[in-house]
């Protein structure tokens, strides 16, 4: 019986995501979906896996939560709870995709901290633009959200993302290892986890694993995925590269995590 009401949980949330995505080149796609995740009652790691996902395929279709919604519909507490959540999930998400850090700084500073005690996605983003912009107040929100929310998949992404946006934070490449091995089966599965990897075995100066991980992402990216398919390209050469100049300068000094 539990078994049964799972997969009838996870058909609904299907069924919501299905419908927006239907919809995303219209304006309502947004409230289509906040009024089915408020219809199932959905937790905030269900909102998160769905909102993620819905965000990014709108805004690759080119009509993003940045489009159709506006900031207030982050900042304003009169919502329906769920309907608010759901809103503040794709607009701050479209915000991550774009790397615009310092928006979702300000619009956070706008939401009550009791509602990040409860919605441990949304601090998570909130600590994605911190770390993004190299700022190491940003770990401290890193540690209380890996407490709150330990893991869960995509509250770990973001602040993977974070992290690796984060040029300039001490320890940057042991932290992206760190976060890639908390994730299911330690990443090996999941081509985005794999590329954050080879990004830090890259820092570390560790070539050959760097230029394995970074083949297994492109082994298992899916085909339709063609942005993120340049983004590893990008890293495979980054990484070649790296390793031609040590070879050319086998006397440098160690590279900084």
């Amino acid at each position: 019986m539990i078994h049964a009401l799972g997969s009838q949980r996870a058909a609904a949330l299907k069924g919501a995501a299905t419908a927006a995505i239907e919809e995303i080149t219209g304006r309502e796609w947004p409230t289509l979906l906040a009024e089915a995740l408020r219809e199932t009652d959905a937790t905030w790691q269900e909102s998160a896996e769905v909102c993620a996902d819905v965000a990014w395929q709108a805004r690759a279709a080119g009509n993003s939560a940045l489009i159709v919604l506006t900031p207030e519909h982050v900042t304003d507490a009169s919502q329906d709870p769920v309907i608010w959540r759901t809103y503040r999930h794709l607009y701050l998400s479209t915000l991550r995709y774009d790397f615009r850090c310092r928006d979702i700084e300000s619009l956070m500073n706008r939401v009550p901290v009791s509602v990040l005690n409860e919605d441990p996605y949304s601090e998570a983003l909130y600590g994605f633009a911190r770390l993004g912009q190299s700022r190491s107040d940003g770990l401290a929100v890193l540690h209380r959200v890996l407490v709150a929310a330990p893991g869960h998949p995509k509250t770990l992404h973001v602040l993977l993302h974070g992290v690796w946006l984060g040029t300039f934070l001490p320890g940057r490449a042991p932290m992206l290892l760190a976060l890639v091995g908390l994730l299911p089966e330690g990443g090996l599965n999941d081509p985005i986890a794999l590329f954050r990897m080879a990004s830090a075995r890259r820092s570390l100066g560790q070539y050959p694993e760097a230029l394995t991980a970074i083949d297994h992402a492109l082994e298992l990216l899916p085909p339709n995925e063609l942005a993120v398919h340049a983004d590893l390209v990008r890293e495979r050469a980054l990484i070649t590269t790296a390793h031609d100049l040590a070879l050319l300068i086998p006397n440098r000094p160690d590279p900084t995590p």
